[in-house]
């Protein structure tokens, strides 16, 4: 796994940065986003709404479920009120496993981390299960006969079909403790069009993309698991008595998901 930074080429985890107002990003991430703005407006309002599902959500598992260890697959880069801030606010004992495959990803989160050995930032690719549960920092922080929160936020529509994001969500589920929880959200549409055209934006764009799915194919993630209330939906109206902030009407295309309890 290459540990260089590409500044020539979009990353989705730095065009993830520039909508949410961050500094960690390029020309390249910028002129990416202008383009997918045009194609999709609400794009902005999108990304910001997910990011407040996430507090929300770990949050609420700390808070209400005793939840005192997260794994976090595709986290992409530091922002405000990161997982482990969140969540440390709750139990300052509470551990986070951060995982990413881009290289700007682990280089600003083990700077942000240096003085928290409750935390700890991992390259490796989401969907290499055996090599995330077998890293030496997973195993020195994270006790899997205790209860897990996996998080899955905004990143399963960057894997591709062959990687059968569904399939992978069950490896992870299958390998927790009964009464760990699984969350998960990913870019759906109604539209076959808006489907078509952004699914070949990003994957013309950025070096890691699957595609914009349906609701009924994130359905099917959730298999086996037991999904809290209020169940799937735009992730935006998750538990707004938390302080959610529900777009008005989803346009072109929303995060699709809810938290579900493994058996």
């Amino acid at each position: 796994m290459s540990h260089a930074i590409d500044v020539t080429r979009p990353s989705v985890a730095r065009m993830y940065d520039w909508f949410l107002g961050g500094k960690d990003n390029y020309a390249a991430d910028r002129r990416a986003c202008a383009q997918l703005l045009k194609l999709a407006p609400s794009t902005r309002e999108l990304v910001r709404g997910n990011r407040r599902f996430l507090r929300r959500v770990v949050r609420n598992l700390a808070e209400q479920h005793g939840v005192r260890q997260f794994l976090d697959h595709g986290c992409g880069l530091p922002t405000q009120d990161n997982v482990h801030q969140i969540v440390q606010r709750v139990d300052p004992s509470t551990r986070v496993v951060y995982i990413d495959n881009d290289p700007m990803v682990l280089a600003h989160g083990r700077a942000l981390l240096e003085e928290n050995d409750e935390t700890a930032v991992i390259q490796e690719d989401m969907s290499d299960t055996d090599r995330i549960f077998g890293h030496k920092d997973v195993h020195r922080l994270i006790d899997f006969k205790r209860p897990v929160a996996a998080l899955f936020v905004s990143v399963l529509h960057c894997l591709p079909d062959q990687l059968e994001p569904a399939r992978l969500v069950q490896r992870v589920a299958r390998r927790l403790a009964p009464g760990s929880f699984v969350v998960i959200c990913q870019l759906t549409s109604d539209d076959a069009q808006v489907r078509a055209d952004t699914t070949k934006f990003m994957c013309r764009t950025v070096s890691e993309w699957g595609r914009v799915r349906e609701r009924r194919e994130v359905e099917t993630y959730f298999e086996d698991m037991d999904v809290l209330p209020p169940g799937l939906v735009d992730v935006s109206s998750w538990r707004a008595d938390l302080g959610g902030v529900p777009r008005r009407q989803p346009r072109e295309w929303f995060e699709y998901g809810g938290v579900a309890r493994t058996r």
